[in-house]
């Protein structure tokens, strides 16, 4: 197949990605593929329950999110030599003996008007000093969010990193053969849980971007039989259609201020190219103006500029173009026939895309600051990365058999897992950290 028609096939913009699905309903289930070769033994004990938790078992989620990121290992409760709540409670020296060089421990407690209190230790077996506690408040429908923010403070104190466990994603699924498919717009918890659908079309949704806030959703919709871009208050389903311009309205992206939209447009000539909207007034700023096919955009962390791909050079490539009046593109990418889909990791250090790697489509990270490139998944038609707000990790959409499932990648390539659904599912984005 020619390149540039293998580049069409797989921007965001072609409809032949589209699979036959069968009919399905069902929560994500996480598989761990990969993880790094000495994770971090811990225990992470029961918590106390309390009136109004739900029977949520809070510990579960704090375990299942720690080793579902491949750097920790949990030991068995059967293996626990207690049950304690407080780090006061916590004999070092028994829980060393385990194996765990840190332990968790932890209580919900109820409050007035249903609110929840949740509060954790964190010690240290070897010492027996007390590394970290906190306390989160909860509502009955918050209390695993709670959790996750849990989750993300001993990640953060064990390994430096802020965790990313309370935050969301957003992807496509379909459901249904030709001509009765059913496209919807999901919502869930990073680790797949709390599923919301927030949109069903008959026709295809695609490309979801979050705003910088974490409050609403950029997409494409075809349900008017065009394409056009919406924007929709996530908590409300309150949305409104930014454009629908002739021809192409495709790959919406927030700039970090969130008041603007760089878009790729096609026109009545149907040429792709990236332009800026503003949402409030509606200006349309173009920033390229090239014959080739521009699209994709990715803004900068500094909102200065604008990533896009392009195939100007003859074959599919990320370039960087500034958002003022006269700028002129810089070309980023030189190491292979196909690098596309540009994102970049919230601190501007690390560019993740997609490259043809040994025949096959695959997710690398370059290095901005020397150009270095690592190749980090192992499939044969990875897609749609995106980076979570820590910039650890990447959510991709990958093949497995004759599904499409979402996976994620560690920005070092030690770590993974994936995320299936029986139907098929793509489109990933990460959403921001929510105060």
């Amino acid at each position: 197949m020619p390149m540039q028609a293998k580049f069409l096939r797989l921007s965001l913009f072609a409809l032949s990605l589209v699979a036959l699905l069968p009919q399905a309903r069902a929560a994500l289930e996480i598989q761990v593929t990969s993880g790094v070769r000495d994770p971090v033994p811990l225990a992470v004990v029961p918590f106390t329950s309390a009136q109004g938790d739900g029977g949520l078992d809070v510990a579960a989620v704090i375990q299942n999110d720690l080793e579902g990121s491949g750097r920790f290992k949990a030991i068995s409760r059967e293996g626990m030599p207690g049950k304690p709540n407080r780090s006061e409670e916590v004999s070092a020296p028994a829980w060393k003996s385990t194996g765990a060089d840190y332990v968790v421990v932890g209580r919900v407690s109820a409050l007035d008007a249903g609110r929840l209190q949740v509060d954790f230790d964190l010690v240290n077996s070897l010492t027996g000093v007390k590394i970290g506690t906190q306390r989160f408040m909860a509502g009955s429908t918050s209390l695993r969010n709670a959790a996750h923010r849990v989750s993300d403070a001993v990640y953060q104190k064990i390994l430096g990193v802020r965790g990313a466990f309370a935050t969301h994603v957003a992807y496509v699924a379909v459901d249904g053969a030709p001509p009765n498919q059913r496209y919807q717009l999901f919502v869930a918890d990073a680790d797949g849980a709390n599923q919301r659908r927030i949109l069903e079309s008959p026709r295809p949704l695609m490309s979801p971007a979050w705003s910088p806030d974490g409050q609403r959703l950029a997409y494409v919709s075809f349900e008017t039989k065009h394409s056009a871009i919406y924007v929709q208050l996530v908590s409300s389903g309150e949305r409104r259609q930014v454009s629908a311009r002739a021809g192409i309205n495709g790959a919406p992206a927030w700039s970090p201020d969130g008041k603007k939209l760089a878009l790729t447009l096609g026109g009545g000539s149907g040429n792709l190219d990236i332009y800026v909207l503003d949402l409030e007034t509606q200006a349309l700023t173009r920033l390229t103006d090239d014959p080739a096919i521009d699209t994709e955009p990715e803004w900068a962390p500094d909102g200065h500029s604008i990533y896009f791909t392009s195939d100007r050079a003859g074959s599919p490539q990320i370039y960087q173009i500034g958002v003022q009046a006269g700028a002129r593109p810089k070309r980023l990418t030189f190491g292979g026939s196909y690098s596309a889909r540009p994102r970049v990791s919230a601190d501007g250090t690390l560019l993740g895309m997609v490259t043809l790697n040994s025949g096959n489509y695959r997710i690398a990270v370059q290095e901005l600051a020397t150009g270095a490139v690592r190749i980090l998944s192992h499939g044969h038609l990875d897609e749609s990365p995106s980076f979570a707000p820590n910039g650890a990790t990447l959510i991709y959409a990958e093949r497995e058999g004759d599904h499409d499932a979402l996976a994620t990648v560690s920005t070092d390539g030690l770590t993974g897992l994936r995320l299936k659904a029986p139907q098929d599912i793509r489109d990933p984005a990460w959403g921001p950290f929510i105060p």
